[in-house]
């Protein structure tokens, strides 16, 4: 009987306790919601009192010319998404080569691991578009012959270049993430050294760090406008065409647009993944 009754008072706590948490909820959606509104409605209304807001909204927000150029804007985009297409894939494969070189334990490979960290050190140092101006007209200046001097070929290699050291250090981290347990117990399975990073570490440390790694891919499609300033046309070139053929900027704003429906998606997708890895452990 005495135990019904404490169980019962402490259905009765828990349930005002959850009330209580869900009146909490309602009340700061309600106020997140109040000082959005106030915000988008100060700027609405305080933005168009400007001195010069006619001259702006003529130079940047010019419906006709954002229509008329929007287009042409989209499909020199698709050059932005190749380039990062093909990049992709031999970031990923020379980070990991990175990060493994780093991680290396063997004393015959400390040469790699002193290799690692100075490559690490060397291009996440350098800006990226000081890199691009370096490759992009420096290796071409060597006077090799077509196609070896093209600028999507070595714009891409200032890409990979400077992409792959950070994607080393974040799949560095995910592999010192694992505790060293797992090792020897994979060891003590009868597991090679080479088969425990293989079908142990590596599966666990690429699932940890997919939510950084897919932070630096949005960093990699807007760096990709980058290579703009050694020879493709790509949209940000496309746009500063425009731009001097209209004398309006709408069109960089245009190409700003176009961005931003491809980032803002993929950035809300990592800070998904982010969460849902955060609710695992917890």
């Amino acid at each position: 009987m005495a135990a019904r009754r404490r169980r019962g008072a402490l259905d009765q706590v828990s349930t005002r306790r959850a009330a209580y948490e869900a009146r909490q909820r309602r009340r700061a959606n309600l106020l997140a919601a109040a000082s959005t509104i106030l915000v988008i409605v100060l700027f609405v209304v305080l933005i168009p009192l400007a001195p010069g807001w006619a001259a702006v909204k003529s130079s940047f927000f010019n419906g006709e010319v954002f229509a008329r150029t929007f287009p042409d804007l989209l499909s020199a985009f698709w050059v932005n998404i190749a380039i990062f297409a093909w990049s992709v894939p031999f970031i990923a494969a020379l980070g990991l080569a990175i990060a493994l070189a780093r991680g290396a334990r063997s004393p015959v490979l400390f040469p790699l691991r002193i290799f690692g960290a100075i490559y690490v050190d060397l291009f996440r140092g350098i800006p990226v578009v000081l890199l691009v101006y370096l490759v992009g007209f420096g290796i071409p200046g060597l006077g090799l012959p077509r196609p070896w001097n093209s600028p999507y070929i070595w714009g891409t290699v200032a890409l990979v270049l400077t992409y792959s050291a950070y994607v080393a250090e974040v799949l560095r981290s995910g592999i010192e993430s694992i505790h060293a347990s797992q090792r020897n117990a994979a060891i003590c399975l009868g597991l090679s050294e080479r088969d425990t990073m293989r079908y142990i570490v590596l599966p666990q440390a690429i699932r940890r760090v997919v939510p950084a790694n897919v932070n630096m891919l949005v960093a990699l499609q807007k760096d990709v406008a980058l290579l703009s300033f050694i020879g493709p046309v790509e949209i940000l070139r496309q746009a500063g065409v425009f731009k001097s053929l209209l004398a309006n900027f709408t069109p960089y704003v245009a190409a700003a647009v176009i961005f931003l429906c491809v980032t803002v998606p993929a950035t809300r997708y990592a800070d998904y993944l982010m969460n849902k890895d955060r609710d695992a452990r917890t």
